[in-house]
Parts: structure tokens; C-alpha cells; sequence
């Protein structure tokens, strides 16, 4: 038996297990799909203590390094439920089940798709949700970014390095990113902002992506493009954890910054970006994992 299972990877479950490790309790952290989370899509991390700039890859493998050398376990499963009472848990996964005196809820949430007939047909052929893992692949053509806040804006520099054009198409009469990276855009020649328009279409000549029709006031108009990259916000993955933690009309878990969900059964915890927050940024999830993580600890000390 575990003392604590974290259910994620992202920088929020890794520093719960960094914590919890120097606590000496015995930890496992479950990640279904890439260790490091969310932040590894991002091209250029620039706000985090100590490092002027890295990319959120290197930040990641940093954090996974750290938690292995400290003694934790780390498994490739997906968490389907949690059952069973406080020191004694079980967290069934797909491939096992895993037993654990407390559990925290770290899952943060996945990219916010557009809803648009055959979108996940084009995922790989034309559509993309991360320009650094996908960028290279339209360099010298012609591309479109979805949205227009931070995520957005960094990727639109990055890919007008590697493109010949790069479109915003913004929903909003303005650019909802930080001050810096607007003037970032503003100073190359070869990105074009759209604004107050939404995207209606996939354009396709049978299996092959065109581009996207776009709309506004009313009016459509075709944007041929070579790819589009969608960055616009996240959605939670909490389902699976719905009989044990308040969720919220967004799916959020309910907590407050003691990183204990509303009406969950003593021994469960959560961090990071899959609890209601007002800021979403690494230095905040660290901070989930570090609180959720010492809570934790004294819990099981308390056994």
C-alpha cells in the first residue's frame, strides 16, 4: 500500500511527489499520457523562478528527474475511479488497481477543441493543438491560430519564424494576451489578426484539409490555410472522480487554496488546474502540489 497516490504528472501531481518524497512517504504517480502535462506544449516558459527561459519540454523532464531520483513510482495508467475510505483507498486503472492510505487529484485538463463537424478526422492532417509539437511540419506555408490569448500569442511568434503566414482568428474585438507578446506580434510583418470572428467550418476537398470558414456579423469567408492551430483554453478531466468531489458547472473541482475538495471524504486532495482557480499558470500549480502534498502528510502521519 501506498501512502499517497497523486493521479497526474503534470508540474501540480510531480511536486506533490517531490514533497511527499522528502516527507519519506511511499508515493505513486498514475499519468495516462505525457508526463510533465500540459505545460510540455508550450514553446517557451518565461515566468518561471529561477529559469530566464526554457521550453515547457525542459521544465517537464526537469520535474520527472527529480521525482524518479527522489524515490517515487511512476506508472503509465489511466485513473477510472477511487473507491473505498479514508487510509484505505483504492484507484482502479485501466491495466491494475492501486491501493493507497490518501489520494490527490492532480489531472489538470486537455485542450478545448472547436466542435466542428470532422474535427477529430483532421487532428494530425491539418488541424493541431500544439505548434511546437507540429510547427515544423508548415514551415514555409501558410497557417491560422484560433484564439488569442498567452498559449496563442507565443505560438503565433514561433510558427511566423517557420511560416510564411500566419493568421489570429479572435473571437473577442481584442487580444486577450499579455502586453509584451502583443507587441511581439505587432512587430512581424508576416502575422495577420482577425478579430470579432468565430470559425463556422472545415474546409476539406474530401480527406484533404483547405482551411477554415470563418464568420463575422454575419458574413462568411473562406481562410485558405496549409493548418490550424486551435489555442483556445482547456477543458478538465474530472470525470471519473464525480462521486467523490464537487464538480462545478465547467467540471472543475471545488476547492479552495487548502486544495481540499468541497464534500470528498477525508484523505482526498486535489492541485493545479483541475480545481477552481482564479489563475491557471505553473507557479500556481507547484504551489497546489507542495499544499495538497503536505496535507497529505500529515494525515498519514496522523494514522
Amino acid at each position: 500500500m501506498y501512502d499517497i497516490i497523486v493521479i497526474g504528472a503534470g508540474p501540480a501531481g510531480l511536486t506533490a511527489a517531490l514533497y511527499a518524497r522528502r516527507a519519506e512517504k511511499k508515493v505513486l504517480v498514475l499519468e495516462k499520457l505525457t508526463f510533465g502535462g500540459q505545460i510540455t506544449h508550450s514553446p517557451r516558459v518565461e515566468n518561471y523562478p529561477c529559469f530566464k527561459v526554457l521550453s515547457g519540454t525542459e521544465l517537464a523532464d526537469k520535474l520527472v528527474e527529480q521525482v524518479l531520483e527522489q524515490g517515487a513510482d511512476i506508472e503509465l495508467d489511466t485513473a477510472l475511479s477511487i473507491t473505498g475510505e479514508t487510509g484505505d483507498f483504492t484507484v482502479k486503472g485501466e491495466f491494475a488497481e492501486y491501493k493507497a492510505k490518501t489520494v490527490i487529484i492532480a489531472t489538470g485538463s486537455k485542450h478545448r477543441q472547436l466542435g466542428l463537424d470532422r474535427e477529430n478526422d483532421f487532428i494530425g492532417e491539418g488541424i493541431s493543438y500544439c505548434a511546437v509539437c507540429d510547427g515544423a511540419f508548415y514551415r514555409g506555408k501558410k497557417v491560422a491560430i484560433v484564439g488569442g490569448g498567452n498559449t496563442a500569442l507565443q505560438e503565433a511568434v514561433m510558427l511566423s519564424d517557420l511560416c510564411e503566414k500566419v493568421t489570429i482568428v479572435q473571437n473577442l474585438d481584442f487580444l486577450t494576451g499579455e502586453t509584451r507578446l502583443q507587441s511581439d506580434i505587432a512587430e512581424r510583418k508576416n502575422i495577420n489578426i482577425i478579430l470579432s470572428s468565430t470559425v463556422k467550418e472545415i474546409l476539406s476537398d474530401g480527406d484533404t484539409f483547405k482551411g477554415i470558414k470563418i464568420t463575422k456579423d454575419g458574413v462568411d469567408t473562406d481562410l485558405e490555410v496549409d493548418g490550424v492551430f486551435v489555442a483556445i483554453g482547456q477543458c478538465p478531466e474530472n470525470e471519473p472522480f464525480s462521486d467523490n468531489v464537487a464538480l462545478n458547472e465547467y467540471g472543475y473541482i471545488v476547492s479552495g487554496e487548502d486544495c481540499v475538495p468541497q464534500n470528498a471524504k477525508e484523505g482526498i486532495f486535489t492541485a493545479g488546474d483541475c480545481r477552481t482557480k482564479t489563475i491557471r499558470q505553473v507557479a500556481t500549480a507547484v504551489s497546489d502540489g507542495a499544499i495538497a502534498a503536505l496535507s497529505a502528510c500529515r494525515l498519514v502521519d496522523g494514522m
